[in-house]
């Protein structure tokens, strides 16, 4: 009798494990070849990022393949959702050979198609038109452009995919005006900010501008991503940050994106969106061997400053996640916590903050050096207040 309850109970459990895997929405990220300098376009380590966090959402299933696609396209049998997170324009790794007849085949079965940072930028034309299709707009050269800047995402719209996102601020290379499908139909932006007139003047990263039609649109709000309903009840969407790899270390920036994944592949977005935690040995996790990366210190951590001015010194602290060429951080102090963003090259370092005093924003800047010991110093810049020095150690 216990065996053949043994045997019946396997069979119960093989079963549901069968059919539990049958149900699982297969979701495949394509992370792009190698691309700029250390801690930039870091495609295959923010895919694998992204991975961790959906492999711990039940009901999915999530493949990544490096080097822009995979080398067996029986890899896309089944598949429910395709996110391409790689270099775009003429080399996008969509619309080479026959490939935009291929995703056009996935799309007829609904399947979602994301598109991440560069990877939403086509040549018009072919390529762009498909883009309407998957995913309701595209970047296109010399008509969208794509600054470094910070925008302030505040409010957002009810959607699944903005469930549990709050407010947030990140310099990335974030495009926007992008070349929508001629209707509009089916496209809800999603994180959507103002540009100051700084922003639209320039410099833009390439080409540097400004363009006419970009300063003219002052004080219209702009969409750095969005959801697109197609009209057979695919989905798709594109989002154009994701140029800096410590940005994924942000939760809201990270949550935005997961819920995207997950709610073009029809997977039900949890009612706070999708929580993911990274300590911070992940974010340097599976960064490519660039040129220069190895030389780069890692100056993560909890550091403690002690600043001098005429006026009087104090001792604000900072905590720092780093990833190849960039940095972000959090400062506690005098002027309260502030978010802190900042760039390492070689044994240089630059954090920019922007506090308020007598309600008035000012730029505080750090610039420095890393001693052989461990140790940072240099001069800080309090807008046009005064300047002072600073030393600092972990």
């Amino acid at each position: 009798m216990k065996r053949i309850f043994l045997f019946l109970f396997t069979c119960l459990a093989v079963f549901a494990l069968s059919v539990s895997a049958a149900e699982a929405k297969k979701i495949l990220l394509l992370a792009g070849k190698q691309s700029h300098g250390p801690g930039d376009h870091e495609f295959q380590a923010g895919c694998l990022l992204l991975k961790q966090c959906l492999d711990e959402v039940p009901g999915v299933d999530v493949k990544v393949y490096s080097n822009g696609w995979p080398s067996d396209e029986s890899a896309f049998e089944g598949a429910d959702a395709v996110l391409i997170y790689a270099d775009g324009g003429a080399g996008h790794p969509a619309v080479q050979g026959g490939r935009i007849q291929l995703l056009n085949s996935l799309v007829k079965k609904g399947v979602g198609i994301g598109c991440a940072h560069y990877g939403v930028e086509v040549l018009k034309g072919e390529a762009g038109d498909a883009m309407f299709d998957w995913i309701g707009g595209h970047y296109e050269h010399q008509y969208s452009v794509n600054p470094m800047w910070s925008p302030k995402f505040e409010s957002f719209p009810n959607h699944p995919v903005t469930r549990g996102v709050k407010p947030f601020a990140l310099i990335d290379e974030w495009y926007f005006n992008m070349r929508w499908r001629p209707d509009s139909k089916g496209v809800t932006p999603i994180l959507v900010a103002t540009p100051t007139d700084d922003v639209r003047d320039g410099p833009y990263v390439y080409p540097n501008g400004p363009y006419p039609h970009i300063v003219a649109a002052s004080g219209r709000p702009e969409t750095m991503m969005w959801v697109y309903d197609r009209s057979d009840g695919g989905r798709g969407f594109g989002f154009t940050g994701g140029h800096k790899h410590v940005n994924w270390a942000n939760d809201n920036f990270r949550k935005v994106v997961l819920n995207g994944i997950l709610w073009m592949a029809h997977v039900e977005v949890p009612k706070n969106g999708v929580d993911s935690v990274i300590g911070d040995e992940v974010i340097v996790q599976n960064l490519d061997p660039k040129k220069g990366a190895s030389e780069l210190p890692n100056l993560t951590g909890n550091w403690t400053f002690q600043v001098e001015t005429d006026q009087g010194g104090g001792s604000p602290t900072f905590r720092l996640v780093h990833a190849g060429q960039n940095l972000l951080g959090r400062y506690n102090g005098l002027f309260g916590q502030h978010d802190v963003f900042g760039s390492v090259r070689g044994n240089s370092v630059t954090l920019n903050l922007e506090v308020s005093v007598e309600e008035q924003r000012m730029a505080v800047t750090y610039t420095g050096t890393l001693d052989a010991g461990g140790k940072m110093k240099g001069k800080v810049q309090f807008g046009e207040l005064g300047e002072g020095t600073w030393s600092a150690s972990r």
